[in-house]
């Protein structure tokens, strides 16, 4: 079943990106419809500041049919979407400065009374990627993991200690059994009957 919009938009899971002042950006954009479409209309629009530039429009016929033209409307832009996957990417050449924030990729399907449906993507434009200091994380492992291995540690020495008692504790046993025996034989208690001396008779 269809869910409540027909026609669904998407700048991927991760809706960002950063990116090095010149370098070349992929601006992600698919969608999908339970519905099919007829002459799909797409665009990109950049936010310039609250004012919507348009970058790039064009129709898609029907289902897997690629639009027979492509209208850009600004320099270093290209589509290399395919309506074969669903996929309305485009890619920003040699990125400036001014080429930061919210990118919209918008659709109208006229199967949908002409409903509208958008994704926003934002870019940011850095003069060089920040390097990400792992120094807590890895102290953080080290103390979880050392911990993780004195624990370990503790409870082999205590099973070993428990095993070592446990042995000291029945040689203690049979030793206690065997001077008990050795006691009851000196002491006439072995189970054999002892003859009594006869009594002197009085003269």
């Amino acid at each position: 079943m269809c869910g409540v919009q027909a026609l669904e938009m998407s700048t991927g899971k991760i809706p960002f990106l950063e990116a090095v002042n010149g370098s070349d950006v992929l601006l992600p954009c698919t969608y999908a419809s339970c519905i099919g479409i007829k002459d799909l209309y797409f665009k990109w629009e950049f936010n310039d500041n609250g004012t919507m530039l348009k970058v790039i429009d064009s129709v898609i016929p029907t289902d897997h049919v690629e639009p027979s033209t492509i209208n850009i409307y600004r320099e270093r832009v290209d589509f290399v979407g395919s309506s074969k996957t669903n996929n309305l990417s485009i890619v920003l050449w040699n990125v400036t400065f001014e080429d930061a924030g919210e990118y919209t990729c918008f659709g109208k399907n006229p199967k949908e009374k002409d409903k509208n449906h958008s994704a926003i993507f934002t870019l940011y434009v850095v003069d060089e990627l920040r390097v990400v200091d792992n120094t807590l994380t890895i102290i953080i492992v080290s103390c979880v993991g050392g911990f993780i291995a004195l624990l370990v540690i503790f409870m082999l020495l205590k099973n070993f200690t428990l095993f070592v008692l446990a042995k000291i504790e029945e040689k203690n046993k049979e030793c206690l059994v065997s001077s008990s025996g050795i006691d009851n034989t000196e002491n006439g208690l072995s189970g054999s009957k002892t003859t009594p001396k006869p009594t002197p008779k009085k003269a």
